[in-house]
């Protein structure tokens, strides 16, 4: 069977509003939480809002997917914890990933976010994660895979090939597979792919 990608995306700009305050951010969050397709963003002040669309979402639950098939597959124990709000007052920063993980055993945040970048411009997101001693950070984007993974002193990420936290990951193969034109079918090869 040939593989059929799909194209790569076009992004938009984020609309990032400045210097408001956490009280200020609260009740904007709170405006928007019966909105679908509405994802905010806060560090030091700056407001990130940006609109997910269906193309987002696909590349989103196809890299969730096959992620999770992979860590069932080599039994590697997680917890899932969606896309919650993470942060606080205290550390000056919320995001809401588009998925996040615990790996061995539940913990206040997680040990791994992945986001999925469709939308340009906006905070950074690297520093929110960052203050909340998130280990790696992936981010797809027009087709590529970049982790970040945070420094033993928990100063900075830095970018890696592979991932730390799943040193046995074949990162190529599941990129292969993100943007494959079937899920099912994605999640099924890849599967096929890592047991050979």
């Amino acid at each position: 069977m040939s593989m059929q990608v799909l194209p790569p995306s076009k992004k938009r700009e984020a609309q990032v509003i400045p210097k408001l305050s956490w009280q200020q951010y609260e009740n904007i969050d709170r405006a928007f939480e019966t909105v679908p397709g509405v994802r905010l963003r806060y560090l030091d002040g700056e407001l990130e809002i940006m609109t997910i669309s269906p193309e987002h979402e696909d590349f989103k639950t196809t890299l969730r997917m096959l992620l999770e098939a992979y860590l069932r597959a080599k039994r590697i124990r997680f917890y899932g914890r969606g896309r919650p709000s993470l942060g606080n007052q205290e550390l000056g920063a919320r995001s809401e990933p588009d998925e996040s993980y615990n790996l061995s055993t539940r913990k206040p945040f997680p040990d791994l976010v992945i986001e999925v970048v469709i939308t340009s411009g906006g905070v950074d997101k690297l520093e929110g994660y960052r203050r909340m001693g998130v280990a790696e950070v992936w981010f797809w984007e027009d087709g590529v895979l970049n982790i970040h993974h945070l420094k033993a002193d928990g100063s900075s990420y830095k970018n890696v090939e592979d991932s730390v936290l799943l040193p046995d990951l074949p990162v190529e193969t599941l990129c292969r597979y993100i943007t494959y034109h079937d899920q099912f079918d994605a999640v099924d090869e890849f599967l096929a792919a890592i047991s050979l």
